[in-house]
């Protein structure tokens, strides 16, 4: 027999709504950048459990979200176009799929339902084969859980913002305003704060969803408050006619560039800003959005961000408010598992990106705080390539490293514990190194690369001869490409045979730039090594940067560990 409706503790009904269909239920956390195909709702993510299934018209059932802050443009891109989820349920706080919905419903009255269930209700639902929606409740198979809305008055509200949700500063705002207060009010937020500064992810073409809210907001007249720089875009905007992009996709993906530049946002077009002139200082308030930027700012600047999704970083930036929540707080960011990683001796940069992978794995929806990595004494890079391969399997907007990251004495007492071992290293490696030995392309610059990634690679390729049927190509912010021109390292780069390219990152890039030929890639950057099989459709490798320069020279390289693993 069912259990009765008093059972189960009441869920939170987060955005309200009718709907009905088949289960799919996910006991790991997806990212639907780069795990969710924007056409079809089917999963790509090629190293998640539920490869392959299609969420179109599905209950979707998942702890939380994880990965990149875009997977909001993608789940309006699919309400947009009738694929998207029946309906949305987590077990954990989650923003980006939310707040995609949000925007769905307020601007283009798409809605999907989204629900904050319970564990036992959710261990439910996920053993049911159907689930039906009401504002009051969802039906599983015999089953009633009912669902209310979360309180609407714990939100204070100070008179500015009042002025701005009543529309006294103009409809831009006022529709900003309230997409921020609706984000802050499922979020459990009772004020908003001041932000410094924002970033905008919501740049990236995911489809025409994304251009819509961005002409419609610049058509109501948005114009940023605050200083507020871009992330990198889906072509390289002065050439992408002359690298052969289709005018379908260039012709609109630089529209949305220049958008977002018209509402006063600056053209940095780098998913690294942290590596841009006067980066955030120690707990300054900033509304940042793109993923490896947010955890590098909390974790390694101490400065102080929410993760934000796409759509709300732009109206954080014309408002100046972000909602006071999330790594904001205190409670927010202490570490509420302590993680000890058996790092073996001599271990090179590689180490980085695949402790970071490991460890969102470890902490797929907490605060770590990483022991035993001091003595290996990361540099900056070390540091930016552990941030972003922990964001694509980690929920967390942060993670503490001790003796090296500003804020690592902030530990929940209740921490628990969990190992890394040099097995699981071993393991590791072994996984995201798999493919062919026959390789078509190296990737370097996700996120973008540093003048100090640009120069180890044309150190290590000087005076010999790239193969020419491997394309090398390093993407990076022109900030870093300019300084790379002046100090002569991009002609270095150049005379080894590697395109140096602007304002496209590897997670945005999209053929004829992307080699159409290329089947096997060989990469540095452990996020691209999970995302990269998903968005280009190849055998995507993490390598050494010294298996990199082999495949480029060689057109092979086999699957081997570091010297430091073997």
């Amino acid at each position: 027999m069912p259990a009765s409706a008093d059972s189960h503790r009441p869920g939170l009904s987060l955005l309200t709504g009718t709907a009905s269909g088949p289960i799919v239920a996910m006991d790991e956390g997806l990212s639907f950048w780069g795990g969710v195909d924007a056409a079809t709702g089917r999963v790509i993510d090629v190293h998640h459990p539920r490869h392959g299934a299609s969420l179109a018209g599905a209950v979707v059932l998942m702890p939380t979200s994880r990965g990149s802050c875009s997977g909001s443009g993608v789940l309006l891109e699919l309400a947009m176009a009738g694929r998207a989820p029946a309906a949305l349920m987590f077990s954990e706080p989650e923003d980006t799929l939310t707040l995609g919905a949000i925007v769905a419903a307020e601007m283009f009255g798409r809605v999907i339902p989204v629900l904050r269930l319970p564990a036992e209700a959710c261990a439910a639902v996920a053993a049911a084969r159907t689930a039906s929606i009401t504002p009051e409740a969802v039906e599983v198979e015999g089953l009633r859980i009912p669902v209310a809305p979360p309180p609407s008055d714990a939100l204070a509200l100070e008179a500015r913002d009042r002025a701005m949700l009543d529309g006294a500063d103009g409809p831009a705002l006022r529709q900003a305003m309230r997409i921020l207060t609706a984000m802050a009010r499922q979020q459990g937020a009772t004020a908003l704060t001041d932000v410094t500064r924002a970033h905008i992810d919501g740049c990236i073409y995911a489809g025409p969803a994304n251009l819509v809210f961005a002409e419609t907001m610049e058509g109501l007249g948005a114009r940023v408050r605050v200083p507020t720089t871009m992330n990198a875009i889906s072509v390289d905007r002065q050439h992408w006619q002359a690298q052969g992009v289709p005018p379908e996709f260039g012709e609109p993906a630089a529209r949305l560039a220049d958008s977002y530049v018209r509402m006063g946002c600056r053209p940095t077009f780098t998913c690294a800003p942290y590596l841009l002139d006067e980066p955030p200082a120690p707990d300054e308030p900033i509304g940042w959005s793109e993923s490896n930027a947010v955890i590098f700012a909390n974790s390694v600047l101490g400065a102080r961000t929410a993760k934000h999704p796409d759509f709300l970083d732009l109206c954080i930036a014309l408002t100046g408010r972000a909602p006071l929540a999330g790594a904001f707080l205190d409670e927010h960011r202490r570490a509420r598992r302590i993680v000890d990683v058996a790092l073996p001796d001599g271990a090179g940069p590689e180490a980085w990106p695949l402790i970071g992978y490991l460890a969102g794995h470890a902490a797929p929806d907490r605060v770590p705080l990483l022991r035993g990595l001091a003595g290996a004494k990361p540099s900056q890079d070390d540091l930016k390539a552990l941030c972003a391969a922990f964001g694509t399997t980690s929920a967390a907007p942060m993670l503490h490293v001790e003796g090296v990251t500003p804020e690592a004495a902030m530990v929940d007492a209740g921490a628990d514990r969990v190992v890394i071992t040099s097995a699981q290293l071993a393991e590791g490696w072994a996984r995201l190194n798999d493919g062919p030995e026959a390789v078509d392309l190296v990737a370097i610059g996700s996120p973008h690369a540093s003048l100090a990634e640009c120069r180890a690679l044309a150190d290590g390729l000087a005076g010999r001869g790239r193969k020419p049927e491997v394309a090398v190509i390093v993407t990076a912010g022109r900030q870093v490409i300019a300084a790379a021109e002046a100090d002569g390292t991009r002609a270095r780069l150049r005379a080894g045979g590697v395109d140096v390219i602007p304002d496209l990152c590897w997670c945005s890039i999209s053929r004829p730039v992307f080699p159409a030929a290329a089947k096997t890639v060989i990469t540095t950057s452990g996020k691209y090594a999970h995302y990269g099989p998903g968005l280009s459709g190849c055998a995507v490798r993490l390598g050494t940067l010294d298996d990199c320069i082999e495949a480029a020279l060689n057109g092979r390289v086999p699957r081997r560990r570091p010297i430091w693993l073997s």
